[in-house]
């Protein structure tokens, strides 16, 4: 696949420049313009930059023409055709991408532009990097059925999505507020969009967005700027469940912000996550009221509206307890589905 070299070829032959002079304009060897005519070697973002503005032709134009042959020579030398090349798309679940509207393709026919809309959409110089960005990145204690490609990809949706948001500047001092705001949202019919205004009002982004299927990740934490993200899934499809994760989450902020400056949190040594997991408990269920409608369960729903407790908390820890079953009329009857 030809580069800008061929077009710059022919530009400079119908104006009659030689080559000796254009490299003189561009102030670089005419070794090197040869080189770049004849696509021997890839253009310098700042040497594209000259050659537009001696040229008048769109440094746009020759970007585009100069990454398409980059990514066709990558793509021969990895995958030695352009058909195996496929393989990359299934690595990175290219067709899952697209159904999603993740991705939207400017040439579906084009396996080189395919492969060019993909890397845009990871934010990444090149396809080698992607192991070591997640390796640097991630922090994140592997289990053996976790897919990191696809909680990778997740990830750089929720970036995009996150992208849309304004938030406030984030102060620690008013976590509490947030706090208190959060347990009067609860309670009220469950509204992606006006929990995700709260935490922007208090300085931090929230993307509530589902994985690609198969995805074993409930929720990560990272810091965008000077602002905490919280990347969240709905999972169970359930309002306690959805909850107790955004808890935990909210956790690893009031913990980890420093951490999450230079990682995204994921999941980390099994004892922090536990202190997590009480953590989400105690914020939806005070662990002495909680006591108190145990010692007291013929009132429970009078003491859970007494202390602004959503009763599908409720009915999902007692079930979790094992003092009711997960199948069990009443636990069925208090679940919120979101």
């Amino acid at each position: 696949m030809n580069g800008f070299g061929a077009m710059l070829k022919d530009y400079l032959d119908f104006y009659k420049i030689s080559q000796t002079d254009f490299a003189d304009r561009l102030g670089i060897s005419f070794k090197h313009l040869n080189e770049i005519v004849n696509d021997n070697t890839n253009i310098s973002e700042e040497l594209m930059l000259k050659i537009s503005l001696i040229t008048d032709i769109d440094v746009n134009l020759i970007l585009f023409v100069e990454n398409k042959k980059r990514m066709y020579n990558y793509l021969i030398k990895k995958y030695e055709t352009l058909e195996k090349s496929e393989e990359l798309f299934k690595e990175y679940y290219l067709k899952e991408l697209t159904n999603k509207g993740w991705i939207i393709l400017k040439d579906k026919e084009s396996i080189v532009q395919k492969a060019l809309d993909l890397l845009e959409f990871l934010k990444i110089s090149n396809y080698d990097n992607v192991d070591s960005y997640i390796d640097k990145r991630f922090l994140f204690k592997k289990k053996d059925d976790a897919n990191l490609t696809k909680i990778f990809l997740w990830i750089k949706r929720c970036d995009i999505i996150s992208k849309n948001q304004s938030v406030n500047e984030y102060n620690k001092n008013n976590y509490k507020l947030l706090l208190n705001e959060l347990e009067l949202e609860r309670n009220k019919k469950f509204n992606k969009n006006s929990i995700i205004r709260l935490f922007n009002k208090y300085g931090i982004y929230l993307v509530i967005e589902d994985a690609l299927d198969g995805t074993k990740v409930r929720g990560v934490t990272t810091v965008k700027k000077d602002n905490p993200a919280i990347y969240i899934t709905t999972y169970l499809k359930e309002k306690s469940s959805f909850y107790f994760t955004l808890y935990h989450e909210l956790n690893h902020v009031k913990t980890n912000f420093n951490k999450a400056k230079s990682k995204v949190i994921i999941e980390t040594d099994d004892n922090y996550e536990k202190e997590c997991d009480l953590y989400a408990l105690n914020q939806m269920i005070n662990s002495n009221i909680y006591d108190s409608i145990i010692n007291n369960m013929k009132d429970r729903d009078k003491l859970c509206k007494k202390y602004n407790i959503p009763l599908c908390f409720l009915y999902t820890r007692l079930a979790y307890d094992g003092y009711i079953k997960y199948n069990s009329k009443e636990y069925l009857d208090n679940l919120e589905k979101i």
